[in-house]
């Protein structure tokens, strides 16, 4: 098992290992090398629904997406190439902010992928937050968000009143690394704690544009057969359409983390 980086400001690749046969000592090799590199690739593995289930098991509980999973594993959704105009993952976020409990990691296993395009793009809130001034520092430190699905319900004709909201830090603390992140969405965060929707924009509007900046991305190139991991707790992530009609086929589960602090 060996490990290959793969962008600057992000990610390992890793190489003569099928994640069906993981030992305890390398799922702890490999739990050392996410909470560094924030993203794990897995290139070659072929993979039962069953298979990846297992896998994400070891880093914990499995949790449903709350607008329905595949019927006989609740756990999975099915990402597929519905058309660029039906493609809700067309922006920047980390997954599901507006649980009380967030996802800590995300889980793909590609079973179609373009030739070129479709590409999954990731920027570490870990640089984001290290590159803001002392002064804004001091005043993030102290703030907390509101998150809500909101949107997300009515994309998917569901009850926009009845959609989970939570409330969590500006700068988030990772419970593994100890290293803090800049913990905002343009997706699912709507304004600051105490502050109304108008007087909490510009300062939202300035953290999502720093947030995305190029020095802190690299993207991942999909094939078939290829399982990646991301860290939900430092990272953002966007999914790219790019690829007109062409098939990419994903599955996707996500495993329990923490109340963020």
């Amino acid at each position: 098992m060996r490990i290959q980086r793969m962008a600057a400001p992000l990610g390992g690749i890793v190489s003569n290992l099928d994640v069906r046969e993981v030992t305890d000592e390398q799922w702890q090799t490999l739990n050392t090398w996410f909470c560094k590199y924030h993203v794990l690739v897995f290139p070659g593995q072929q993979l039962s629904l069953q298979d990846q289930v297992a896998f994400a098991g070891r880093w914990g509980e499995l949790i449903p997406f709350p607008y329905g999973g595949l019927p006989d594993q609740p756990n999975l959704i099915e990402l597929k190439n519905r058309g660029k105009k039906k493609d809700v993952n067309q922006h920047w976020h980390s997954d599901m902010t507006y649980n009380t409990q967030p996802p800590k990691l995300t889980m793909l296993y590609a079973h179609e992928a373009p030739e070129l395009g479709g590409e999954t793009a990731f920027s570490n809130q870990i640089l984001a937050l290290a590159d803001l001034s002392d002064g804004l520092r001091r005043v993030l430190d102290q703030l907390y968000a509101v998150h809500s699905a909101e949107g997300l319900a009515a994309l998917y004709g569901q009850d926009v009143q009845a959609a989970p909201r939570a409330l969590h830090p500006v700068v988030r603390t990772h419970d593994e690394s100890g290293e803090k992140a800049l913990y905002v969405c343009k997706a699912f965060t709507t304004r600051f704690d105490g502050w109304t929707t108008a007087e909490s924009k510009s300062l939202l509007d300035h953290l999502f544009s720093h947030s995305t900046r190029p020095e802190y991305q690299a993207r991942h190139q999909w094939r078939p057969g290829d399982l990646v991991m991301w860290d939900n707790r430092a990272l953002l992530h966007y999914a790219v359409h790019d690829h007109a009609d062409e098939p990419r086929l994903i599955h996707r589960c996500q495993v329990q983390g923490p109340v963020p602090a």
